[in-house]
């Protein structure tokens, strides 16, 4: 009876996380930041994280959304997009990589700091398969990682 008394308890506990983590306060340097960096954004939605905060927002009609620490530091901007709006330079490196036999599902364009600007393809050989491939405006993959 106690252990399931207790895995009561321990599941409420951490379906409430998700909860917890939206009724958090956001950091006034957090707004700041982002009023002063997007200046020009519509329909804004802070997200707490616990450790940082995510900025759903729109600008210029596009969806974006932006992730800082809670100490107001902007870590990076992502941008939805697609395989027909990359840089020429981008999908040549795609189609050059060893990766190219893949399916090409989704495709983000990253605004990181120090003005950099990278593009993350999520490909799939199979349906279990998939990989986040990193490349530069110049069309260099980066990095690879395995992803869901």
């Amino acid at each position: 009876m106690k252990k399931l008394l207790l895995t009561g308890v321990v599941i409420l506990f951490c379906a409430s996380l998700p909860v917890f983590s939206q009724i958090g306060k956001i950091p006034k340097a957090v707004e700041e930041t982002f009023a002063n960096q997007y200046r020009e954004a519509s329909n804004i939605e802070f997200k707490s994280q616990l450790v940082s905060v995510d900025v759903h927002f729109e600008l210029k009609g596009e969806a974006m959304t932006a992730s800082y620490t809670n100490k107001g530091i902007w870590k990076e901007t992502l941008k939805p997009s697609t395989f027909e709006d990359l840089p020429q330079e981008v999908k040549d490196g795609f189609q050059k990589s060893k990766y190219a036999d893949r399916e090409v599902e989704s495709v983000t364009v990253m605004y990181l700091p120090g003005d950099l600007t990278q593009y993350r393809l999520k490909a799939k050989k199979s349906g279990v398969e998939k990989k986040y491939l990193i490349f530069n405006p110049k069309g260099r993959l980066l990095r690879e990682s395995i992803t869901l």
